[in-house]
């Protein structure tokens, strides 16, 4: 079958699934091949729960005129995505970066909605799978496609660029993040650059931050940039004042700004929602609205009380950047009694003892601040210090925990994923 054909089909459904626990009626099912699965062994199943048509890779699961057989399942769905984006023709805008990616994408797609029917990647699906199931959910409705994409090794930014297509790009900065795969911080540099690369080549356009000098000189072939600053005020868009205690708040023109965000890092992904509505023609008003009204979850930058503590919960991830970043932020905070609870960074590859000891030895020359170090690598950097505390084990901090209590403290949770240092907040 044709991926014109199979797009034919795919227009008499609803939606696109390749999980049976979260199937739809009227659904196009995709078998795709996980390192401990076989999806084409639940083909029939999803055919029960309601899907119209499945896209199986092995003949031995075909069931009835139902089955669509493919050489590779993942491949049919991405051929598929990039058809379909082709057959939509609305702009995109992608974008990349080590850090903010989707709070960024959130805030875009809060800025933009104030005046067109918008559709962003939902959630983190920003990989060679997610960014196809996220053009695949648009519609001929969506009026512009916004698209998270991924990245943790070469190339991988160039093929997903390859499938969306993209007609802006922004890379929201350059960080220590994945260097296990990119090879260290110049590899990151180069594939995340690789959107520039796309964009410059297919004559598209850029939103860039002047005052990222890497950001500037990537771009340098791009004729068509849109560019805002906090320091340059011959940027499209200048941003005259930026605070964050802890919330953030931004004046651009006469627009003042009080955002529900914490950290001056996260600055820079409001700026940019600002630039690109403001490109849209979307008005200074309601901008202010969009962003005073986004409200961030899943352990993102999220300030929550718990009794007479106040506690910023950035637990979603971390890497050095991020961490560096998060820490200059919070010890700078105007407040009297704090206390920092730090996890493990994971995917650094060889560098991990290294980067892991500059995040101990920055806290070490820059805090007096109570400071807990939670996971192996943290655990392996341990030193002497009346404030510092380390934990091999997420389970021997939380038996710390349940020993001690503490009260009006401005408390900072942040770590890797993998660490899940939200569990804090039940013993707090």
């Amino acid at each position: 079958m044709s991926i014109q054909d199979l797009h034919s089909l795919f227009l008499t459904c609803d939606s696109v699934s390749i999980d049976t626990r979260k199937i739809n009626p009227n659904s196009l099912f995709v078998a795709i091949k996980g390192e401990r699965f076989d999806a084409n062994t639940f083909a029939k199943e999803a055919l029960e729960k309601g899907a119209s048509y499945v896209v199986i890779d092995n003949e031995s699961y075909y069931i009835d005129n139902r089955t669509i057989l493919v050489n590779d399942s993942l491949t049919a769905l991405q051929e598929l995505a990039q058809f379909h984006r082709n057959y939509l023709k609305l702009p995109i805008i992608a974008l990349t970066g080590s850090n903010g990616k989707t709070t960024t994408k959130e805030l875009i797609n809060v800025v933009l909605s104030k005046k067109f029917n918008t559709k962003a990647t939902l959630g983190n699906l920003n990989n060679h799978i997610g960014v196809p199931l996220t053009l695949l959910s648009f519609t001929t409705a969506t009026e512009i496609g916004i698209v998270e994409m991924g990245a943790n090794h070469q190339k991988e930014i160039e093929f997903l660029c390859e499938i969306a297509q993209p007609d802006y790009g922004y890379i929201t900065n350059f960080g220590k993040a994945h260097l296990e795969g990119f090879g260290g911080v110049e590899g990151v540099i180069k594939g995340k650059s690789e959107m520039y690369a796309y964009l410059s080549s297919n004559n598209k356009k850029v939103f860039i931050n002047l005052d990222d000098a890497i950001q500037v000189e990537k771009t340098q072939s791009i004729e068509q940039r849109i560019s805002f600053s906090q320091k340059n005020t011959s940027a499209t868009v200048y941003i005259s004042q930026v605070e964050a205690n802890p919330l953030v708040a931004i004046r651009f023109n006469e627009t003042e700004i009080h955002s529900h965000l914490i950290g001056l890092y996260n600055s820079n992904n409001i700026n940019a929602a600002i630039t690109i509505g403001k490109y849209f023609g979307v008005s200074d008003e309601a901008i202010k609205d969009a962003i005073e009204a986004y409200i961030p979850e899943n352990n993102r930058s999220q300030l929550i009380t718990k009794g007479s503590n106040e506690i910023i919960l950035d637990a979603y991830n971390a890497n050095p950047s991020s961490m560096k970043v998060a820490l200059e932020n919070f010890i700078q905070l105007d407040k009297l009694n704090k206390m920092i609870i730090i996890g493990d960074m994971f995917e650094l590859g060889d560098d991990s003892l290294i980067e892991h000891k500059a995040i101990v030895n920055q806290l070490l020359n820059e805090t007096q601040i109570e400071c807990h170090f939670v996971g192996k690598d943290f655990f392996a950097n341990q030193l002497e210090k009346r404030n510092f505390h380390f934990y091999e084990s997420f389970e021997s901090f939380s038996n710390h925990l349940k020993q001690n209590t503490f009260s009006n403290q401005m408390i900072l949770i942040k770590g890797s994923r993998g660490m899940a240092l939200e569990r804090t907040l039940e013993l707090i």
